[in-house]
């Protein structure tokens, strides 16, 4: 039997991008289906169940915005948003509705099929909404025994605060995702967290010195200039 190819959505109202787009997943092997507005993508959701979508923020009609909101309430499909680079607001604000990743126009096609590996892969390791944690993760020297709530590096024990703990078990159990600043401060203290915003750099700080091999070039805990931070692992894959 033949493996069945990865299906993947673009919801991109510009014909250039979709065809350029289209032309390069498809010579990667991925299966396309386009739509050129929100109402149409929704459409194809329900009827073709896609493993990754491509989701433009400026559609005519229904907005990027709102048909990512509308999936994430009932999906955990994969959604990289597009947009063009003034949009920093509706950037972070589409990552707070559930996005896992975005990309500024212009771009790359190697960097569109990067970025699609990772949102892929950290989908492949998530089970569908469960609240089943694994009883440890092994990251390169980075090791997170999350039974005993313990961090290792390089087989030796990490003394973390129980705010630093939390912090780290939020970007492991959210790796290769963008987190925003909102995002991490409502996982770790909750939606009464505005008076700890402005610590939230600090424990990165923190947590780079304690965990990063080299924390001046941080290898997992990746700062995305305007929008928040991302555990990147890449450099760790078998």
């Amino acid at each position: 039997m033949s493996r069945q190819k990865t299906k993947i959505l673009i919801v991109e109202d510009e014909i250039e991008i979709v065809r350029a787009l289209q032309r390069s997943l498809l010579a990667h092997s991925y299966e396309v289906v386009t739509a050129h507005n929100g109402e149409r993508a929704l459409t194809i959701l329900q009827q073709q169940s896609p493993d990754l979508m491509l989701l433009d923020l400026g559609l005519p009609g229904i907005s990027g915005l709102e048909v990512c909101k509308r999936v994430r309430e009932t999906s955990d499909l994969p959604i990289i948003i597009i947009s063009v680079q003034n949009k920093e607001r509706d950037k972070v604000y589409a990552l707070d509705l559930g996005a896992d990743d975005y990309l500024s126009k212009p771009f790359g096609i190697n960097e569109v099929l990067a970025r699609i590996r990772v949102a892929l892969r950290h989908a492949s390791r998530m089970s569908p909404r469960s609240e089943i944690e694994p009883p440890s993760i092994t990251i390169g020297p980075l090791r997170v025994d999350f039974t005993q709530r313990l961090v290792f590096v390089n087989d030796q024990k990490v003394k973390l605060t129980p705010t630093e703990y939390d912090l780290v078990k939020v970007f492991i159990l959210n790796r290769g995702k963008i987190m925003t600043q909102h995002m991490l401060l409502t996982q770790v203290w909750g939606n009464k967290h505005d008076s700890k915003s402005h610590y939230l750099h600090v424990y990165i700080g923190h947590l780079r010195r304690k965990i990063e091999p080299d924390p001046a070039h941080p290898r997992f805990l990746q700062t995305i200039s305007g929008v928040g931070y991302r555990f990147c692992d890449d450099a760790y894959d078998n």
